[in-house]
C-alpha cells in the first residue's frame, strides 16, 4: 500500500454512494465507515437505504446499524467514533472510505465546526418546551438568525434536526464550554461529492421509493415506532400519516417521492457550499483516487 489517507465520499441520496464505495473498497483494499445520521440505527435498513447484506459481506462496514432507534447521537460523538474507526482500519494496514450524505457529520469529522457538548439537559428541556409552543417555521426562523448556513440545509418541518441545530447554535457563545473533538488531518483526506444530474436523481428516487414500499417500508416504520428518536427519518413521518388514515397509498407514494427529492436538493445545496469539496462524476472517482491519494489496486 503506497499511503493510507482517507477518502470521504459524499453526495445526495440516490447518487450511488454505497455501491460505488463498495466497488472502490474492493479495488483498493479498503473498509467503509458510514456517515449517515439514520443508517446508524438498527432495524431501519429499508427506510435509510442502508448497505445491503451482500454489500456488507463483501466489504467490512463500520458505524452502520449499531444503535437502538431510541438512542440519541451527535455530530461530536460521530466524529470521535469515525476517527477511531479510521485509525483502527489503518492499524490493520487497510485504507478507509467514509461514505454518507449527512453533511454536518462529515464537516465535524474534518474539523470544520465548533461543537458544543453533546448533551445539555437544561437547554434541551427549554428547547423541547419551545418546540411544543411554537410552529416549525418559527423555530426554523430562530435557527436562521443564529446559524443561516445550517438553517438553509434543513427543512422547517424537520423539527428534531432544527431543535438539535438550535441547541448547538445556542451553546456556541464564548462563555459556553465546548467539547474537544479530534479531526482528520487536512492533508491526508479528500472530500469527493458525486456529481449526478438532477433528472437522473429524480428517476432513481422514484424507483427507490417503489422498491422501499415493496420491501416493507410501512411495516418497518410501524415496528420502529413513532416515539423513537429515529422516527423522523426520511419517509417515516409520511408512513405514520398513512397508517393513521390521513392519506391513501397513492398519496403516500407521491409524498415519499416529493420529500426525498426535496431532501436531495438540500443535500446538493449543502455540498456545493462545502469548503474543499470536489465534485466528480462517479466514473471519475477511481482515477482521482489513484492519481491524488496515490492508492494502488490491492495485490492479486
Amino acid at each position: 500500500m503506497n499511503r493510507p489517507g482517507v477518502l470521504l465520499l459524499a453526495g445526495a441520496t440516490a447518487s450511488g454512494k454505497s455501491a460505488l464505495a463498495v466497488d472502490l473498497a474492493r479495488a483498493f483494499d479498503a473498509e467503509i465507515v458510514g456517515a449517515d445520521s439514520r443508517q446508524i440505527y438498527r432495524g431501519m435498513p429499508i427506510g435509510t437505504a442502508a448497505p445491503s447484506g451482500a454489500q456488507r459481506a463483501a466489504v467490512p462496514h463500520h458505524l452502520i446499524e449499531f444503535l437502538d432507534p431510541h438512542e440519541r447521537y451527535s455530530a461530536a460523538r460521530f466524529a470521535r467514533d469515525a476517527l477511531a474507526a479510521v485509525r483502527a482500519i489503518h492499524a490493520r494496514g487497510r485504507r478507509a472510505i467514509v461514505v454518507g450524505g449527512t453533511g454536518f457529520y462529515l464537516r465535524a469529522l474534518r474539523g470544520g465546526v465548533t461543537l458544543a457538548r453533546a448533551y445539555d439537559a437544561d437547554l434541551r428541556a427549554r428547547l423541547a418546551r419551545e418546540g411544543r409552543i411554537h410552529p416549525p417555521e418559527v423555530l426554523h426562523a430562530w435557527l436562521r438568525a443564529r446559524d443561516p448556513q445550517r438553517a438553509a440545509a434543513l427543512h422547517p418541518n424537520d423539527r428534531y434536526r432544527v431543535l438539535r441545530a438550535l441547541e448547538i447554535a445556542l451553546t456556541s457563545a464564548p462563555e459556553c464550554e465546548k467539547e474537544a473533538v479530534a479531526a482528520l488531518d487536512p492533508h491526508e483526506h479528500a472530500l469527493l461529492v458525486l456529481d449526478v444530474p438532477l433528472a437522473v436523481l429524480d428517476a432513481r428516487i422514484e424507483r427507490r421509493v417503489d422498491a422501499m414500499l415493496a420491501a416493507g417500508l410501512v411495516e418497518e416504520a410501524l415496528a420502529t415506532g413513532s416515539d423513537a428518536v429515529a422516527a423522523n427519518a426520511l419517509g417515516y413521518p409520511q408512513v405514520y400519516a398513512y397508517a393513521r388514515g390521513w392519506c391513501t397509498a397513492g398519496e403516500l407514494r407521491a409524498s415519499l417521492v416529493r420529500a426525498t427529492r426535496q431532501y436531495a436538493r438540500r443535500q446538493e445545496a449543502w455540498f456545493r457550499r462545502e469548503p474543499g469539496a470536489l465534485r466528480l462524476a462517479p466514473e471519475a472517482v477511481a482515477p482521482f483516487v489513484r492519481e491524488n491519494l496515490l492508492w494502488a489496486g490491492k495485490p492479486r
